[in-house]
């Protein structure tokens, strides 16, 4: 697991983290990715994930918009079945097909890199990114570990996360495990009292 900074990256699925971009503080759903400004610190925090970061790094930033506004539309559509599947629904197949619609507007072929075959989609900037969204979407499908997804176990955090071990609760220690464990301390001693 990687260490928790602006953006929560809790199960190293690029799907996940993306629909992870919006989160709940001091009671208040927020937006991560409001500007694009903001799809640019998130892209730079998932960059290992995109396998031709390196090489479209000086298209980016004139592409963001576009970018921006893709993105943010996926996340809606994610989060939608993400949630509904974490609240144990069978994966739609209204899902599966939207993923590979995705697909089919940046093919995929391959390139060989540090000694590993990647998936390197072909097409827009924008296009290239959600295709690679899609990808790992449809591989934890695949995988059966969508199944796995998970809801925090704090009602007030919409934080999404794969539970491979069957036994987390939260969606990060350091988010909200830590702080039900000092609500829990806490009551506890004013009880004593």
């Amino acid at each position: 697991m990687q260490e928790i900074t602006k953006f929560p990256l809790l199960c190293g699925n690029i799907s996940v983290d993306l629909v992870n971009t919006e989160v709940v503080r001091r009671g208040h759903r927020l937006d991560l990715l409001p500007k694009t400004d903001d799809i640019w610190d998130w892209l730079h925090v998932v960059q290992a994930d995109i396998p031709f970061w390196s090489e479209m790094v000086p298209a980016w930033k004139e592409q963001l918009p576009e970018i921006h506004k893709k993105l943010v539309t996926m996340r809606g559509i994610l989060r939608a079945h993400f949630e509904a599947i974490a609240d144990k629904q069978t994966v739609p197949a209204t899902l599966i097909t939207y993923l590979e619609n995705i697909i089919t507007n940046a093919p995929i072929t391959y390139k060989l890199k540090d000694e590993k075959l990647l998936p390197f989609p072909v097409g827009t900037l924008a296009d290239r990114l959600l295709t690679i969204l899609a990808l790992d979407a449809l591989r934890l499908i695949a995988d059966g570990k969508l199944r796995l997804l998970k809801r925090c176990s704090n009602t007030d955090c919409v934080l999404l996360f794969i539970d491979e071990s069957g036994r987390r609760k939260w969606c990060s220690m350091k988010i909200c495990g830590n702080r039900k464990k000092v609500a829990k301390f806490q009551q506890r001693k004013t009880e004593e009292l």
